[in-house]
């Protein structure tokens, strides 16, 4: 029994650093047969145009690709653009299809395998969504890199007998930058070093002291120079990234200001708001009458299945 066509016009696409190949496959002149068609195209913004104006002008409505790395992105963008429908298929997934692959019949075993609707695609976020996606993770990134550099901090501190650290709960707080900023500056006095301690730390004075007094050379002092320095730089980006998050978050939401007291998803999504942005909002007024698959747990009980719709 054959199997049943589900892309009649479809395209498979493997995607390359510098080049990719396009199979293309369309209805023939005889009922059941079907027309191949490869080519290669550089990876060259204007190339991928004139990729996808080719797809267009053949009448190709859906199209297919791995995701391999990040060089389908641009592929993505020039083939939505002209308004084909783009499954981007893990690579694993792919593999799992029984078949045989080779380097030069890639596009047209995606584009085989595509036609007949085997290819489960990726979640691919919209614009909005990706652009805050990717500032919130480079975010992190920086959070990381910020921890790093007072760690690093820490090593040269504990290489110079200065145990800040073992007395208060947060070295780079008010107190304990105080202190790592005058022993940069040249103090080497415990008991005035101590007298630095701000709050609940004054009464550690004695602790303190003792904390303070080591070894601390002018080698200590430039290497905690630039690791304060560093992680100054960090906390900077931190909240430039911050600001930027909150202005894509509000933008994102002010669709709910058009909405009416209550409200279905239906019309939350006609009106341009993203279903995750009314579970961001469910614990407002306005999200807890609305649709009752957006209302806490607790009102709702349908938790779980929530997580998995909106995440």
């Amino acid at each position: 029994m054959a199997m049943e066509v589900v892309h009649p016009r479809v395209a498979g696409i493997d995607v390359h650093k510098k080049m990719i190949w396009v199979a293309v496959r369309l209805p023939g002149q005889e009922a059941g047969q079907r027309a191949v068609t490869v080519r290669r195209f550089k990876t060259f913004w204007r190339s991928l145009q004139k990729m996808a104006a080719w797809l267009s002008e053949l009448g190709v409505t859906d199209a297919a690709m791995e995701s391999t790395g990040v060089y389908w992105w641009p592929v993505y963008h020039a083939l939505a653009g002209a308004g084909i429908e783009v499954c981007v298929c893990n690579a694993a997934h792919m593999r799992n299809v029984p078949g045989r692959k080779t380097d030069l019949a890639d596009c047209q075993w995606i584009a085989e395998l595509h036609e007949y609707g085997l290819l489960r695609p990726s979640f691919i976020p919209d614009a909005r969504v990706a652009a805050l996606r990717q500032r919130t993770r480079y975010r992190k990134k920086l959070i990381e890199q910020r921890t790093s550099e007072g760690q690093r901090l820490a090593k040269v501190l504990e290489d110079a007998g200065i145990k800040i650290d073992s007395v208060a709960s947060d070295m780079l707080g008010k107190s304990g930058r105080a202190m790592i900023e005058a022993l940069i500056a040249g103090e080497r006095d415990p008991a005035r070093l101590a007298g630095l301690a701000l709050g609940v730390l004054r009464r550690k004075t004695d602790e303190l002291a003792m904390a303070c007094d080591g070894r601390f050379t002018a080698s200590h002092g430039q290497m905690c120079r630039l690791h304060l320095d560093a992680y100054d730089h960090l906390t900077a980006q931190i909240a430039g990234l911050d600001a930027l998050i909150a202005e894509a978050t509000l933008s994102s939401m002010s669709g709910l200001a058009s909405l009416p007291a209550t409200f279905t998803t239906g019309e939350a999504v006609a009106h341009g708001v993203h279903p995750r942005d009314l579970y961001a909002a469910r614990d407002s007024g306005r999200a807890r009458r609305a649709d009752p698959d957006l209302r806490p747990a607790s009102h709702s009980g349908r938790s779980d299945a929530l997580a998995a719709q909106v995440r």
